[in-house]
């Protein structure tokens, strides 16, 4: 009897068994998953130590094995492990003397690509500190607003950001901040110059006791994420948040004996935790370049032998623009770690370049979710497994695009998107991957909470994101959601945008949306603004005030002048009505508070959170009411 029933168990499971080991993939999949679980052990006896063995502990021990091995190559200098280890020494001494920082205290960095970030973090690290990376291209309310919400007492800024410091120097000094600049001496009163302070400071071992109180769950860093409601928020980074994405190397399959190349800025999650944290995991060489240079890139890497790079999608895109050369296949690089490449800049990069492994990922700063494409299957961000499904738990759910939500059943739960089919990805907060949330923004952490999601009661993490899961277990990334859009790499927030634009005093209402622009990855900005009543359109002021407030990549490259109000809140028409519906097709409209019959020419989605849709240029009884002009069109 017993045999019979194993015999049909075995019939049973025989398809199964024969599918996963004849599929193509199983040997990648099996691959990935034992890295997966030595990293997963790893981090269990990290979190085991008392007190937690940090990423500092691991760049301390790479210190004493390999003391002279080069950590830092950097515009024709370089800096061994122990010259980084004694410079944050020395940083750290001089932060305590003049500073009084103690463990748990916050510490903003408003500085770009150097050297210096790394021994600055370090020597913040063995004090206890936690670290604010501010973007360097923030200024003014941005800047202001990024450095109060984590609750920093002191900023350290770069030697040429001391106008932008200058500028939000009356309001630091109300609240008693503490300002340093990198640079040996400063006239302007409440800035104090560091450099010196460093220099004279010893370079001896900080006793370890000064970060006693250290746990996984502390906080490491903050990272800055674009924000819907109009400013960025700072997602918090617990120190055990910065081992797992500095595993990212490990599982992409970066060896010690690689060496890395960092263009991308330390302000953000890819260049800072998965570039700098990754290498100090790996125990590597950092290739540090203040920007992206595609004239330089190859150059760079065949004189560092660089093995291993980063990439966002405009990277590739840049470097497959650049002039082809007979040496394009000359280098060492082996694998490419980023985000964002579209499918055909990717076949041309490899056909250009050689056989790269591109480890194209999917993760947020502070998400609870990610995926790697540890295949390299040219246009996917990942592949599921069993074993990241269960120690990651996560679901793909039906979303109303129109409405914005997801679509519950009667019972008020989420429905399950299909194989094949777009749906938000959201991930189950439990202890294993927790959402910690945003520093001094309840609200925005409570607006990425979704409850009841398969069941009464229980809470995942709403990533924002649709994406999609094909046939053979391969993840797609198809849109986002949400009054925000990517260009040049960076997030933008249309509110941020637009509340800049209404500073203006010509300018009475603005809506900000992102445009595809042929040939580039992303969108680029686009505001619809209305001018005041009786007032002209003042493009030198808006250019100034664009120019002053907004970093590069967020300024809107395209501004339609609207004479009249011709941007609807339509509270009961689906948008996709209006998405579907040929030119010059006649509907009611409301102008200068009547409404008539109109001939609409160009019809375009503003706004998805309000449902609002921009009419570009309408014809009416009484003439053409609108006509688009744009301020720049320069990308």
């Amino acid at each position: 009897m017993y045999i019979w029933l194993t015999i049909i168990a075995g019939l049973a499971v025989l398809p199964f068994l024969l599918k996963t080991l004849f599929d193509p993939y199983f040997g990648q999949d099996c691959s990935y998953i034992f890295r997966a679980i030595k990293l997963g052990i790893r981090l269990q006896k990290y979190k085991k130590k008392n007190p937690f063995y940090s990423i500092l502990d691991c760049f301390l021990d790479t210190v004493k094995k390999q003391p002279n091995k080069t950590f830092l190559h950097f515009e024709g200098t370089s800096h061994s492990y122990i010259e980084v280890d004694k410079q944050s020494n020395k940083v750290a001494r001089a932060l305590k003397t003049h500073a009084n920082l103690k463990e748990g205290d916050t510490v903003a960095l408003f500085m770009g690509n150097e050297p210096s970030y790394a021994w600055i973090w370090l020597g913040l690290a063995k004090l206890g500190c936690a670290t604010a990376l501010l973007n360097f291209n923030i200024r003014s309310k941005s800047l202001l607003h990024c450095f109060s919400c984590c609750g920093a007492k002191v900023i350290i800024a770069a030697a040429e950001l001391k106008e932008a410091v200058e500028e939000v120097l009356p309001t630091l000094k109300q609240q008693g901040i503490s300002v340093y600049l990198l640079s040996e001496e400063c006239s302007v009163e409440g800035i104090n110059p560091l450099s010196e302070h460093i220099t004279q400071a010893s370079d001896t071992p900080l006793s370890a006791d000064l970060r006693a109180n250290i746990t996984s769950k502390s906080p490491a860093l903050y990272i800055y994420t674009s924000g819907t409601t109009g400013l960025p928020k700072a997602a918090l980074v617990t120190q055990e948040r910065v081992w797992t994405a500095s595993f990212i190397q490990a599982v992409s399959g970066v060896t010690s004996e690689d060496v890395f190349y960092i263009n991308l800025p330390l302000y953000h999650s890819a260049g800072f935790l998965i570039g700098l944290a990754g290498a100090i995991e790996r125990g590597i060489t950092v290739v540090l370049r203040r920007k992206f240079s595609a004239s330089q890139f190859w150059e760079d890497c065949r004189k560092h032998h660089v093995t291993v790079m980063q990439y966002i999608g405009e990277t590739m895109r840049y470097l497959c623009n650049t002039p082809m050369k007979d040496n394009e296949k000359d280098h060492k690089v082996r694998i490419a770690i980023g985000n964002g490449v579209r499918s055909d800049i990717w076949r041309e990069f490899l056909n250009r370049f050689g056989d790269v492994a591109v480890r194209e990922l999917y993760a947020a700063t502070e998400g609870n979710i990610g995926f790697i494409n540890y295949t390299s299957k040219i246009g996917v961000v990942g592949r599921v497994n069993f074993l990241h499904r269960r120690i990651f738990p996560y679901t793909l759910i039906k979303f109303d695009i129109e409405k914005e939500e997801p679509v519950r059943n009667s019972k008020g739960l989420c429905i399950q998107a299909m194989k094949g089919e777009a749906g938000l990805l959201v991930g189950k907060i439990t202890k294993r991957s927790p959402f910690v949330g945003y520093a001094g923004n309840d609200q925005q952490t409570e607006k990425k909470r979704l409850r009841d999601v398969l069941q009464k009661g229980d809470l995942y993490f709403n990533t924002g994101d649709l994406l999609r899961i094909d046939e053979q277990n391969f993840v797609q990334f198809q849109d986002r959601v949400g009054d925000t859009f990517r260009w040049k790499g960076e997030n933008v927030a249309t509110t941020e945008v637009a509340d800049i634009l209404t500073m203006v005093d010509c300018i009475e209402e603005a809506n900000v949306y992102g445009v595809k622009v042929e040939g580039h990855e992303g969108r680029i900005g686009m505001a619809a603004v209305k001018v005041e009543e009786g007032k002209e359109f003042d493009g030198a002021s808006t250019f100034s005030q664009v120019a002053s407030y907004l970093p590069a990549y967020a300024r809107p490259r395209f501004i339609r002048i609207q004479r009249h109000l011709l941007l609807y809140l339509l509270s009961s028409l689906p948008l996709s009505l209006f998405s579907s519906l040929p030119p010059f097709l006649p509907y009611l409209l409301r102008s200068g508070g009547h409404l008539e019959t109109g001939r609409v020419d160009a019809v375009g989605r503003v706004g998805r959170r309000h449902r609002s849709v921009l009419v570009s240029r309408v014809t009416t009884r009484r003439g053409v009411l609108d006509d688009g002009r744009v301020l720049s069109d320069r990308l």
